[in-house]
């Protein structure tokens, strides 16, 4: 599977053709048409039938798909649709809670992000994350909420609600995949809250996160950047250590494979 650095995936109703062009334009890093919590019941159908529509007018573009949960009637259409779509290059797995669930959508052809958003489907974990096809886990951080009775924005939540991101955190390193993304925020026009919980999931080791609105994605971007100090350290990093030395100093500091590889992380997000 190919490696992109993924810091910003933008939702995008597939019940609202007319924002999928918007959507691409956006920057993100990646587009999720949302075929299951954006879209009404009678417009499923509908919403399969825009984005087939979009992509025939538009074969250059690429867009991820998330398709309903897999106990939803039309989750197996959707997969089916995903399957036959070659501008359809992913697959978001809503409400995932067993390793069978994402081995139906890996058959698709196309690489999985199951979405965590429960207690059984952080139970199950290690299944998961390891099931063939999985390219890396997303938090619903939202709905396992409202699933743990927690009591939203407060401490307590903010403590359990970490456990968890620790724990997609765990699982992805120990399976080999992709860094995790955080759930949504959802005060669009709290940019300041967005960067904090940005800063806040990458410290703990997200790539980045989910998002809702285009004007999410820049407030994303420019909260990972790093710093203009940091990419001098860097490059300094990178340079000291191309003729080959196991251990060097940079700056006075031992350098080691460890840090010659969060030199390179940074360069590249750069």
């Amino acid at each position: 599977m190919s490696n992109p650095i993924v810091r910003s995936a933008l939702f995008v109703p597939g019940s609202r053709p007319e924002r999928f062009a918007k959507a691409l334009a956006s920057g993100a890093d990646a587009v999720i048409v949302d075929f299951e919590d954006a879209v009404e019941e009678p417009l499923k159908v509908q919403a399969r039938n825009h984005l087939q529509a979009f992509l025939g007018e538009h074969p250059e573009a690429r867009a991820w798909v998330r398709v309903n949960a897999p106990e939803h009637p039309q989750h197996k259409a959707d997969l089916e649709f995903c399957m036959a779509q070659p501008g359809v290059t992913g697959i978001l797995l809503p409400k995932v809670e067993s390793a069978a669930q994402v081995a139906r959508a890996a058959a698709s052809g196309r690489p999985v992000w199951p979405i965590i958003e429960s207690a059984r489907g952080l139970l199950a974990l290690a299944q998961i994350a390891t099931a063939p096809g999985v390219q890396r886990l997303s938090f619903g951080g939202l709905d396992l909420a409202l699933d743990l009775n927690l009591s939203s924005a407060t401490p307590a939540a903010q403590f359990a609600l970490d456990q968890a991101r620790l724990a997609l955190i765990l699982h992805s390193r120990a399976a080999g995949l992709q860094a995790p993304l955080d759930g949504v925020y959802p005060g669009i026009a709290d940019s300041q809250g967005l960067a904090d919980s940005i800063r806040h999931a990458y410290a703990m080791g997200f790539a980045g996160a989910l998002c809702i609105h285009p004007r999410q994605v820049p407030v994303i971007h420019q909260a990972l950047a790093p710093s203009a100090d940091e990419l001098a350290w860097a490059q300094r990093v990178v340079e000291g250590g191309q003729d080959g030395a196991g251990a060097y100093q940079v700056d006075g500091q031992m350098v080691d494979a460890p840090v010659l590889l969060r030199a390179q992380r940074l360069l590249a997000l750069a």
